[in-house]
């Protein structure tokens, strides 16, 4: 309570307000791609864990971001996949705050770990000789704690920016989750601060990352340019490659959603492109890594080798 204002208990998602048939098409579809998820990026991860091999810096930071993938979609997906299958699609305010807290800070960590992909991948190629002393176990460590930490106290200060706004009606979130957008629509007072923090920690986080990968690609496509060997460039290739991909396709879609004009994507728009960074990328990063990645491909080929009965 706050003076005669009314706090709302619990929140409306509206989702994706689709025909009987439709939904239940959705809850196959995707039960389907967050299974795919879950499986595999938990692979990923086993198999990092799993093959010598592979502990390395690169797939270090590989493992977390399987961890933050499976997290990820594991805050957003299952109230999705239950709320196709109900007519009460209600989420109690505290829990919907905490979908949004939890929502932003996996986020947020995906974010700065692309960055120290990219930047691990720049000491690989550019500095080989000073690679080992460069991204030393304590480098890599230091910097994967500072990405996690940051990240929770950047979705932090979001929460409590949202939790200083009165919340008296209306309470319907035309959304399938708590998207921090959609929820300050709920607030019955101004939310320009609130907007302004957002835009600023989308250039932070956002602008800011994208534009040290490009920088460190651009220096790294130099480097593989010089490689006289063919088959070396090959290799460099594919390992950046991948990386790429994974990088256009997260930042490409959270920056037309948080930073292009509300005009240009209206709510439709913005479910679609929530369902594809909350959904998608986590589903298609291991399947990038693994089909594009000889080392991946090679420790899975030993995994299973090694289960076959004699």
């Amino acid at each position: 309570m706050r003076g005669n204002q009314t706090w709302i208990t619990e929140v409306i998602l509206l989702g994706f307000q689709a025909d009987l048939t439709v939904e239940c098409f959705l809850f196959g579809l995707f039960s389907l791609f967050y299974s795919f998820t879950l499986l595999g990026n938990g692979v990923i991860l086993g198999i990092i864990c799993l093959d010598r091999r592979l502990h390395t810096p690169m797939y270090f930071f590989l493992s977390h971001l399987a961890i933050v993938d499976m997290s990820y979609a594991s805050n957003n997906v299952p109230k999705m996949l239950a709320n196709l299958m109900t007519k009460r699609r209600t989420i109690s305010f505290i829990p919907c705050i905490m979908q949004t807290f939890l929502y932003l800070t996996f986020a947020h960590i995906e974010c700065l770990i692309l960055v120290v992909m990219s930047y691990d991948r720049f000491v690989a190629i550019c500095h080989p000789l000073h690679y080992t002393v460069i991204m030393s176990w304590r480098v890599c460590t230091t910097l994967a704690a500072a990405s996690w930490i940051f990240s929770f106290l950047l979705a932090l200060v979001h929460i409590i920016l949202i939790l200083r706004l009165p919340f008296c009606g209306p309470n319907e979130i035309n959304h399938f989750f708590c998207e921090i957008l959609s929820v300050l629509q709920l607030a019955c007072a101004d939310t320009t601060l609130n907007q302004v923090v957002i835009f600023a920690a989308c250039v932070f986080i956002l602008v800011g990352p994208l534009c040290l990968v490009l920088v460190s690609y651009t220096r790294i496509l130099v480097a593989i340019l010089r490689i006289q060997s063919g088959e070396g460039r090959k290799k460099a290739f594919s390992t950046c490659s991948s990386h790429l991909c994974v990088v256009g396709l997260f930042f490409g879609s959270a920056i037309v959603m948080y930073m292009a004009p509300k005009s240009q994507h209206p709510e439709e728009q913005q479910k679609i492109l929530s369902l594809f960074y909350s959904l998608f990328n986590p589903m298609l990063n291991p399947l990038i890594y693994s089909l594009r990645n000889a080392e991946v491909k090679g420790a899975l080929r030993r995994a299973l080798w090694k289960e076959r009965p004699a």
